[in-house]
């Protein structure tokens, strides 16, 4: 443990901080599996809705600097392909 005082409000700041990062991490793996079962499921305006919400936190992670910009547009590209080509 710290024992300087500025340290210690370190230590709680870094602890948020990565909790923020956690949650909108793990919103984005959310985010892009529930498009990949609009996708199965067939529904296109549902998979059409899910798509725009992942893009939307995955340049919000991207934003953050939680993901590299190549990832993100990776991800995005993958998921409007899916959405494309459905039948």
């Amino acid at each position: 443990m710290a024992n300087i005082k500025s340290s210690k409000k370190a230590i709680k700041t870094i602890a948020k901080r990565t909790d923020n990062n956690h949650e909108l991490k793990a919103t984005v793996k959310n985010c892009i599996k529930n498009c990949d079962k609009a996708i199965a499921s067939g529904d296109k305006e549902l998979a059409l809705a899910k798509l725009n919400e992942a893009q939307k936190n995955i340049d919000k992670a991207v934003s953050k600097g939680l993901i590299k910009p190549n990832t993100a547009d990776r991800q995005k590209s993958r998921l409007s392909n899916k959405v494309k080509n459905m039948k």
